[in-house]
């Protein structure tokens, strides 16, 4: 396994899915990569619990 380049979905920025990350992934049972960088997982994830209330 090795480190994946992915290309965010919603800001367009390349970023790293580590080997690490992916290995963590894959412990939760998670069957997709991630198509949203760091950032944008915080800032939704963040959105959502806004949109909770």
């Amino acid at each position: 396994m090795e480190d994946k380049k992915i290309t965010c979905k919603d800001c367009g920025k390349e970023f790293v899915f580590t080997v690490g990350e992916q290995e963590f992934y894959k412990e939760k049972g998670f069957e997709n990569d991630p198509v949203r960088c760091p950032e944008c997982r915080k800032a939704r994830k963040a959105q959502k619990q806004r949109d909770r209330f």
